[in-house]
Parts: structure tokens; sequence; C-alpha cells
């Protein structure tokens, strides 16, 4: 029940915990590190998958399926590649009984698998583009885990496609990365940073590594999802050329872009409260909940009221539901409060009379009495001003909490609580000006765990003044912030 939900003020990652758990979006696995996902938590990722799918299939690309199994050598052919997730491998040395020839690892991504094939599918520039996406799970051997957030097997998907020219290339990349962008606004009411990572940050083996990054509510930044320009340098591992317009060969130019069931975890610390989960409507799996109000002498009045408006809401192609049980209408409601329905329909023998109904949105508590007859046009007016304040709130919160900052002083200063949490004054997300070099970064992350999160890619080209970690002069805007 939500008052059993820890408050955010108090331990903002037990609340969160708390809501997975209660709102039974997922469940700890007997797999240390891994999870099991509810059909509440699966329904959420159905229909953000489903949607972003739409918008993937919009720009031309399709869903293809490769193995789960890789071979340790196809993984030691891209040298950055391999050393970047060899902590995280899981790797298979025995099946039926016997050991294998060669080690395979369970897929961390798929970069390697899908290049291996590609050779075998381009000789020609007219092979090309190749636009690929699989929908998959992936294993990463993580030692701190958090349901949704970080877990050892997770769900994503990860597109892979493979161009003609650096350039078309890059376009692809930059493409991805709005598609995202818009995702995430449009759809999951999540306001983001779109930008290039800075060269520590980057994905292993890429060129150059895009993101796009969000503000939870204890002010720590979420990397929400990822585009990669690879170059040439998978193509040339594994030697995919093709025959150029000209007759010559030349080798393929990639990217690889991906999201996963942390988008869920990024969702429901964004907009959720101490009640429990808060869901923007178009991903919630019940946009409505209907809870009759009755004693045992006025039970089956009320419900015929109810499923008269039940019906109507149907018809009107909306995702709903009756709780017609016996429970106290309080009890009703602090359950659907923490399973995160965005409106709730009150009707009981005096809403009867009147021939109207009370509507609550679960975000902000309002209440409003509608008639009967006006109930689909005002639910449908509802659910879209809450899918349009839920994104405002969480932008003015992100705005709120990110500040200029000058020099290292000032920095250290923002920084100044580890766990610097929704009250504090201190923490969110700084915007400094940096000079590229590695050594003040890495010294900024040594002293602080803050990290650069990207730079964005709105900033202004021209740059003057001073990083703000070391003094030297500038060359781009950076975003800092902690991370999960």
């Amino acid at each position: 029940m939500a008052e059993k939900i820890t408050s955010r003020s108090v331990d903002y990652s037990q609340w969160y915990i708390d809501i997975v758990l209660k709102a039974k979006l997922a469940d700890y696995s007997p797999v240390k590190g891994s999870m099991v996902i509810r059909p509440r938590g699966y329904a959420i990722w159905e229909r953000l998958r489903d949607e972003l799918d739409r918008r993937f299939k919009e720009t031309g690309h399709q869903n293809a399926y490769f193995p789960l199994f890789i071979p340790m050598s196809f993984l030691k052919k891209e040298a950055e590649h391999v050393e970047g997730f060899s902590p995280e491998l899981a790797v298979v040395t025995h099946a039926g009984g016997e050991e294998l020839e060669e080690p395979l690892v369970v897929r961390p991504t798929s970069e390697t698998i899908i290049w291996s094939k590609y050779r075998d599918w381009i000789q020609s520039y007219r092979d090309l583009p190749l636009l690929y996406n699989q929908w998959a799970n992936v294993v990463r051997w993580e030692k701190r885990t958090r349901l949704f957030l970080r877990t050892s097997e997770f769900l994503w998907q990860e597109g892979h496609t493979a161009h003609e020219t650096r350039a078309e290339a890059v376009a692809e990349t930059e493409l991805m990365l709005e598609v995202y962008r818009k995702f995430a606004e449009e759809y999951l009411c999540l306001p983001v940073i779109a930008g290039k990572k800075s060269e520590s940050e980057k994905f292993a083996g890429a060129v150059d590594t895009y993101s796009i990054e969000a503000m939870m509510q204890d002010k720590k930044a979420l990397q929400a999802g990822t585009s990669h320009f690879l170059g040439q340098n998978f193509a040339k591992a594994f030697d995919v050329q093709y025959q150029t317009r000209e007759g010559g060969l030349d080798y393929v130019w990639a990217t690889s872009w991906g999201v996963s069931t942390r988008l869920v975890g990024a969702i429901i610390m964004t907009h959720s409260d101490d009640k429990g989960l808060v869901l923007p409507p178009v991903l919630a799996q019940e946009e409505v909940v209907i809870v009759p109000i009755f004693k045992t002498d006025t039970k089956a009045e009320v419900l015929a009221y109810t499923d008269k408006i039940l019906a109507a809401l149907k018809a009107a192609g909306r995702r709903v539901v009756l709780d017609a049980d016996d429970n106290s209408p309080g009890w009703k409601f602090a359950e659907w409060e923490m399973r995160g329905v965005p409106l709730r329909i009150e009707a009981g023998p005096k809403d009867m009379a009147a021939g109207t109904v009370v509507i609550a949105r679960r975000d902000t508590g309002e209440k409003v009495v509608v008639a009967v007859a006006e109930i689909p046009a005002k639910v449908a007016e509802l659910l879209a001003a809450m899918q349009k304040d839920l994104l405002e709130k969480a932008r003015a919160f992100r705005e709120a909490n990110t500040h200029d900052i000058a020099d290292y002083p000032a920095m250290l200063a923002f920084y100044s609580k580890e766990g610097a949490g929704i009250d504090s004054a201190t923490g969110g997300f700084a915007r400094g000006l940096w000079c590229g070099g590695r050594e003040c970064e890495a010294k900024l992350k040594a002293d602080t765990k803050v990290t650069i999160r990207n730079m964005p890619a709105d900033q202004q080209q021209d740059i003057n003044g001073a990083c703000c970690l070391c003094g030297a002069p500038a060359k781009h805007r950076a975003i800092f912030a902690r991370s999960y």
C-alpha cells in the first residue's frame, strides 16, 4: 500500500525500489543482478517499444535478429571494443557436457556478430545502406545493480547500419539521436539534452558517441539513449569492403544506436511521487479506473450505472477498468494511485442521482465533476493535458536545477554534498565551458564523482572563455552531473 512507501526526501533510492516492487513492475530474480519484469512493468515496455518501433520503421529501418552467442574471437577483432566490455562479459566454456573449442560470449552488444554477417551481405555500393534494428536481451555482468536501471540482463533495441559514405553514416547517427530526443519528450514526457559525449565517456569502438541525458528527481543524470558513429572501425576489423561507384574498393561506414528497459526506470524516477507510480497517459496499461462507491443495499444500481460508463469509454477506445470488488473506496484509491493509473472516476448514489461522476487526475490530485454524457470527451481532454503537463513539470524542474559554473571552486561548492537530493540546495546539472582535456575531466570525476554528460548539440559554435575546470582556453560548452 502507498503509506508504506519510503518518502523521496528520506531515502530516494529506497523510494524508487518501493515503487518498483509495490506497483508490481518488477521483482528480484534468483540469479543475483537479474530481474523479473512483471506484467504491469512489461506493459510499459511494450507500449514504448511499439511506439519506438513505429518511428524506426518510418525512417526506413527494418527489424532482424542475430544470435545470442558470439565467438570470443569476434570481440577480440576490435581491440578497443573488447577492452571496454571485458569486465562485464559472461562467457560460456562448456555445453552439451563438453568443453567448447572456442568460448562463447553471451551477447553484451551485437556489433561483432552483425558485422561478421555484413561481410557476407555487402559486395557493392548497390547493397548499401543496410538499416537494421533488433529487439533483444543482452547480458553485462554488473557488480552493482538496481531494478530497471542497471541489471546483468536487460531488454533493449540495437540499431546497426552500414553506409556508403562517412557523411551518410554521420547523418544517420544524428537522425537517430533526434528520433530518441523526440520520442523521449513527446511520448515519455522526459525532457532530455541531446549532445556529443567526451572522448572518455564514448562507447568502446566508436569514433563519436551521442546521447540524450535526463535529470531525475534526485538531480542526478540518467543516460536515456545513445547513438554511435563507428566510422570504419568494425568494417576494417571484419574486412567489410564494397565496390565503389568508381570501381575501387572501400570500407563500409557504420553506426549503432540503442535504448533499453532503463527507460522504465527513467519514467518512474522522473514523474512518480510519494503515493506511488505516475505515468504519462500514453504508457499506462489502464488510462482510467472506475471506482464505484456503494453499500450493500446500493451495490447493484451503482454497478449498473458504472457499467454504462465503462461501456461508453470502451466504445471511445479508452483503456479502462472497473474495480467492483468489496474493498473500501479509500483502499482502492490508494491502490490505483500506487499503480499510476492517470485518471480515476468515482461514482456513488449521489453522483448517480445527479447524473454525474467525479474524475480525479493522478498527477495533481485535481478533481472535477462531469456529466455522464460528457465523460468520454472530458477524459480525452484530461489525458492530453496530463501528458503535456508532465513534460512541462519535468522540464521546469531541470531548468531550476541547472546552473552555470565559472570555475573549479564553484564546481566543488555546487556538488558539495555527496547525496544532494530533492530537498538539497546543491547538485543538479552544471553548465560550463571546457577545454576538452582528459586530465581536468578525470580530476573532476575523482574529486566529486561528477562526469561530463555531453556537449549539447544546440550550443553556439563560438566558444569564448576559460575552462571551468582548469582555466585553459575553452573549446566546448558541457553539461556536468553525477549520474546513474
